[in-house]
């Protein structure tokens, strides 16, 4: 039977648990620790239950130790830059953040860890005016990087500072653009030419048969060009969309390249340049798509000839490398291209000669066909040019069945 004591003792414990329950549910759980812990020691203290006697007199009790501040774990372990401002000052901040603004910002005055003026006026401003549109940083951490800034409200008069690198998306939307106007530009040229011959060949100049024929000549290679343009499109489109699926059939590059060799130089009849095939005979076949790597043939061997020499050979060579790649290179004995240019080759639309390029009925997007076919048979493109000697367009593609690393 328990006496009144112990009843009473009871129900101390009893109400110091209920109000350490209510402090939870309000949601301050460190405080609501605090409560019931403490409050159960001093209780059982003042009942003698250390050394069973009623009247002993009381022990003190022990300051119970408050919980660990997880804070700096938990935001390390996101990999974006998040800082936690104090009464402005960062009193946090993850690696992400601190390789971003510098390790010494921890205890410095947020406007000086990040210096924008936009985001100086939205983190000084005052707390409790809820979700508010994120802001876009320039130039944070480098020129060409661009962020974006939200902000959150936490417990203790805390805000929470996170950065979210919009570069890659910026500039997939720039390219976006790009693209689009280019397009457009090249669309919209040959289609002003046809336009304007039509209407002329609308007028007296119909009527001289010379005339006549001379301006439907520029009119059907205007339309051609326009054709190539849509048709490269297409194409681009149509490999884009397979990127992700890794060609596994079996084929031959040797027969390839002698089979492309031969429809160029039928094509080109009398007049064509010599062709030059310099085919190891060891060479094992490749795990392709037979069709675009007849595709990347038929590009780079039609730019030898273009912007090569007159009547000047363009060799084709194909070995099989130590590495167990198989390799095949165009060249060709032309101008050669600057050094500067060589990186932007494979871009959209980028020529080094606009004008050669267009007379030459170049669009443009040929080596960004290219780069992206051999991409996605994940293979290697590599140009080399020297002036006055010529360029040399090499790609290395896995022989069939070796194991492939996906990128």
């Amino acid at each position: 039977m328990m006496n009144g004591f112990g009843l009473r003792t009871l129900a101390a414990v009893g109400i110091i648990v209920v109000a350490s329950v209510a402090v939870f549910l309000i949601g301050d759980l460190q405080a609501s620790l605090v409560t019931l812990i403490g409050g159960i020691a001093a209780v059982l203290t003042a009942a003698g239950v250390g050394d069973g006697e009623d009247d002993a007199a009381p022990a003190p009790a022990a300051e119970p130790a408050a919980p660990p501040d997880h804070i700096p774990a938990v935001i390390d372990a996101i990999v974006e830059p998040i800082l936690i401002v104090t009464s402005g000052q960062v009193s946090h901040a993850n690696e992400a953040a601190r390789a971003l603004l510098g390790q010494h910002i921890v205890g410095q005055d947020v406007r000086l860890a990040i210096r924008h003026p936009g985001a100086a006026e939205r983190l000084m401003s005052p707390l409790g005016q809820g979700a508010q549109p994120p802001i876009n940083l320039v130039g944070l951490g480098a020129r060409e990087q661009r962020w974006e800034m939200r902000i959150g409200d936490a417990a203790g008069g805390r805000r929470i500072v996170h950065l979210v690198d919009q570069t890659g998306s910026y500039a997939a939307e720039r390219m976006r653009v790009d693209f689009v106007a280019n397009a457009s530009h090249e669309l919209r040229t040959p289609l002003a030419s046809i336009l304007g011959y039509i209407e002329t060949l609308g007028d007296e100049a119909g009527e001289e048969k010379e005339l006549r024929e001379r301006f439907l000549k520029i009119m059907f290679d205007e339309a051609r060009r326009m054709q190539r343009l849509i048709e490269d499109l297409i194409s681009l489109s149509r490999i884009e969309a397979e990127k992700y699926r890794l060609p596994d059939r079996a084929v031959d590059l040797g027969a390839l390249i002698e089979e492309v060799r031969g429809g160029i130089l039928d094509a080109q009849g009398e007049n064509a340049a010599p062709i030059i095939a310099d085919l190891a005979a060891d060479v094992p076949p490749v795990s392709g798509d037979s069709a675009q790597l007849s595709q990347v043939l038929h590009n780079l061997i039609g730019n030898a000839i273009k912007y090569g020499r007159k009547g000047a050979p363009v060799t084709i060579r194909l070995e099989r490398l130590p590495t167990g790649m198989v390799r095949f290179a165009v060249s060709d004995e032309g101008d050669g291209i600057p050094a500067e240019h060589i990186p932007r080759l494979t871009e959209r639309f980028y020529r080094v000669d606009t004008g050669r390029s267009r007379a030459a009925g170049g669009t443009g997007l040929g080596l960004s066909i290219v780069k992206h076919i051999v991409e996605r048979h994940r293979g290697r493109l590599d140009i080399e040019s020297s002036i006055g000697k010529g360029t040399t367009v090499s790609v290395m593609i896995p022989a069939h069945g070796r194991a492939v690393i996906k990128r």
